[in-house]
């Protein structure tokens, strides 16, 4: 059996998969940031022997992160649960559960759940991404995750676009991820009508132009960055995540986009809605080990 831990800045997530990949238990609860990184801590391990004590076993435990552990320090790094930055969240885990376990990052997790019994399951490579509050990306090869030497492989959300452009919390500028979050979306709607994405989104499909000039700077920001991914790891397919992957003309327009960039005469690579959708994350965190 595998406990699997979706901790997201908003919600955690503890799942137990048997054998055969499915989810026998599940438990979810709000992820106390407010009261800082001991809570968030105590929140876990609270959850891995709740569901342990359901279940009458002790499992192996994996976690998904917002962020990846440092090779240089330990610690977390890169991870917009601020509180968890620099904090050695591996080694204190394993301490108060009594066994190794798991770590990586969310982006990662998705990609792997989807590689290796969801979407993309018949692929060998496989690229994922979550386009939500941020954008990351993961790299699956044979149902095997390659998260590389310094634990940043697929973060695609950090690579530059627009030189100069919009400033990113990374500390460049004209990042993807100002560009392909849901954020990056509404930037240029006007600041006196707030605005989400998904209501953007609605009125671009009801006809209002403002809308549809945005989403369309959208689709062919999506076009350009993603031809970069492409040209560099040529994967069989790309599998989309998060709340911007509901947008239907990521599939068809960008994709048309993704083609006009890519150095190639035709674009080969398929381009997948994920099927785990929110679970995704934490069945991969759970798959960081193999099934028993």
């Amino acid at each position: 059996m595998r406990i699997g831990i979706d901790l997201g800045g908003t919600k955690t997530e503890g799942v137990v998969l048997d054998g055969s990949g499915d989810t026998i238990l599940r438990r979810r609860r709000m992820t106390p940031v407010s009261d800082g990184y001991d809570a968030i801590v105590d929140s876990v391990v609270d959850i891995v022997f709740g569901l342990e004590s359901e279940l009458g076993r002790r499992c192996r435990v994996g976690i998904g992160t917002p962020g990846a552990i440092s090779a240089r320090t330990g610690g977390l790094k890169n991870s917009n649960t601020v509180c968890l930055n620099g904090k050695p969240i591996k080694q204190d885990l394993e301490r108060r559960l009594g066994r190794e376990i798991r770590v990586e990052n969310d982006a990662n997790c998705f990609t792997l759940s989807e590689a290796i019994d969801g979407a993309a399951r018949r692929f060998a490579v496989v690229f994922g991404t979550i386009m939500g509050t941020g954008v990351g990306g993961g790299i699956v090869c044979n149902k095997t995750l390659h998260a590389g030497p310094q634990h940043i492989a697929g973060e695609w959300g950090h690579n530059v676009l627009i030189p100069n452009g919009r400033s990113c919390y990374c500390g460049k500028q004209g990042c993807v991820e100002t560009y392909l979050s849901g954020a990056g979306l509404v930037h240029d709607w006007p600041a006196d009508s707030p605005i989400t994405a998904q209501q953007l989104i609605a009125k671009a499909d009801a006809g209002d132009h403002r809308a549809q000039q945005l989403v369309n700077g959208f689709l062919r920001h999506f076009g350009q960055a993603l031809a970069m991914v492409i040209n560099i790891l040529d994967p069989d397919a790309v599998v989309l995540g998060g709340g911007l992957s509901n947008i239907d003309h990521l599939y068809t327009t960008g994709a048309k986009h993704v083609q006009r960039h890519v150095f190639n005469d035709e674009l080969r690579t398929t381009f997948l809605r994920n099927q785990h959708g929110d679970s995704s994350g934490v069945r991969g965190a759970a798959q960081l080990w193999p099934a028993e």
